[in-house]
């Protein structure tokens, strides 16, 4: 998923456990091709993590119902509507703000946002 130098940190930050607080939630997940499961929903200050399962799912139920509104209003086609790609991880948040998913994956937001930056630059936008 990440490069060794990032896992690397992630699997050090990891291992101070006892140094740094931690939260239990619920993330939602998406599978993509390149980096396989990750967390999708983000907001100003990092991954959103749910406190509970059921908030989870009334948030991609939230999402379903607008998607199936859309289809109805047509925006939007059948089958877009009614796929469901999005699903449920338990997560421990550190206190820096590192999601740690049941697999082990680690996401750190600072590398996150220095990936969207690279990507800006590599097509040519400007800040």
């Amino acid at each position: 998923m990440f490069g060794p130098a990032i896992q690397a940190r992630c699997d050090s930050e990891m291992s101070n456990n006892a140094t740094h607080q931690v939260q239990n939630g619920f993330c939602i997940y998406i599978d993509t091709v390149c980096q396989g499961p990750v967390p999708i929903w983000r907001d100003d200050n990092g991954y959103v993590v749910f406190a509970t399962e059921l908030l989870a799912q009334r948030e991609i139920a939230d999402d379903l119902i607008l998607r199936l509104q859309q289809f109805l209003a047509g925006e939007r086609d059948f089958d877009d509507a009614m796929t469901v790609e999005e699903y449920i991880v338990p997560v421990t948040v550190r206190s820096d703000g590192t999601i740690v998913d049941e697999e082990g994956n680690c996401f750190c937001p600072e590398v996150e946002a220095q990936r969207a930056a690279g990507r800006s630059s590599e097509s040519g936008s400007t800040p």
